[in-house]
């Protein structure tokens, strides 16, 4: 039996899926979640200002729809051949209509000025997120829908003297036929999912209510394990698989006596990826810190002050996944 191939410490890899109103437009409405996307307004900024006091980098995935500074532009990056879903709601091509001008008309489809502060920082990668937050895994669209959507994301990426390198596929629904299109246009990473038939990807119609259910008690309860990768599952396929372990479950009033179950539940991967040299992912949404903004960069915090210590400890190392995927191939 092949033993598990470690690096050379263990990898604290953050991932934020960078989307405002795109990705939620098909599930919510802005009377509903509206408040939540505003407030990213604040939580970039304070996110931003954590990670360079706990020195951690963070992947930044962008929806394409966000480098945009007006809705002019916008449309000019739009490509001509849109996602064919099944399910016409699912397209984020029929609301163009109805979006503002810009940020300051319609922050919650435009965030110019947020991606700014991100590149300006300077110690933060910014990968995408597709171009409008496309579903590889929906009913009726197809490879050459998927293709047209990154050409257009590296196309106004391209516009910010950006090449991206890294994809979060949204909703992780995760297509393993695809990879070979990332590949083509010029991506060599992507989170790809936890090991567990919990976290497989699935469309709208397949999931359940059961499996959210159990997902749930598995942020509190070790149910499925620390999915903490080792690198010889990292490099498997056409593309690096930097993926993931955990998704930070925003603070919640009704749960908050089980706060530090949930805390625990996290420290205690992070610890066993430190001390066996292996990849620990984390990953959420800004939004997600949209309300109870205190309570979450509190909780955040804990976890950062813990990844300082484990880094003195046992050299746990925070790293991008480009960066990953550099290192990896640095090896080779």
């Amino acid at each position: 039996m092949k033993m598990p191939e470690r690096f050379d410490t263990g990898q604290l890899v953050i991932s934020l899926d960078f989307e405002l109103f795109w990705g939620v437009r098909d599930k919510r409405s802005i009377a509903q979640y509206g408040p939540n996307i505003l407030a990213v307004q604040q939580v970039i900024p304070a996110l931003l200002g954590l990670f360079d006091r706990y020195k951690v980098k963070g992947t930044f995935s962008t929806v394409g729809f966000l480098f945009a500074r007006n809705k002019e532009e916008l449309l000019q990056y739009c490509p001509k051949q849109k996602p064919a879903y099944t399910d016409p709601r699912l397209s984020p091509y029929g609301d163009l209509a109805t979006v503002g001008n810009d940020e300051v008309a319609d922050p919650y489809h435009f965030g110019y000025s947020l991606l700014k502060k991100i590149q300006e920082n300077g110690h933060h990668e910014i990968g995408t997120h597709t171009f409008c937050h496309y579903y590889c895994l929906e009913p009726g669209q197809q490879l050459s829908d998927f293709r047209a959507d990154l050409e257009a994301a590296q196309n106004i990426a391209a516009s910010w003297g950006l090449k991206m390198r890294s994809l979060v596929f949204p909703r992780n629904q995760f297509n393993q036929a695809y990879l070979e299109v990332c590949r083509e246009s010029g991506l060599d990473s992507y989170r790809g999912n936890p090991v567990s038939w919990l976290y497989a990807g699935r469309n709208k119609n397949d999931e359940s209510l059961f499996r959210r259910a159990l997902r749930i008690t598995d942020a509190y309860i070790n149910l499925t394990g620390h999915h903490c990768h080792d690198k010889s599952y990292v490099k498997v396929g056409p593309l690096v698989n930097v993926a993931a372990s955990r998704f930070l479950r925003p603070w919640s009033r009704k749960l908050r006596l089980l706060e530090p179950l949930r805390l625990r539940r996290i420290k205690k991967a992070m610890e066993h990826a430190a001390k066996t040299g292996k990849l620990f992912h984390l990953w959420w949404h800004p939004h997600n810190f949209g309300a109870n903004l205190e309570q979450n960069m509190q909780f955040l915090e804990s976890i950062l002050r813990y990844y300082r210590e484990l880094h003195e400890k046992y050299g746990f190392n925070s790293i991008t996944m480009s960066g990953l995927t550099d290192k990896l191939h640095a090896e080779q």
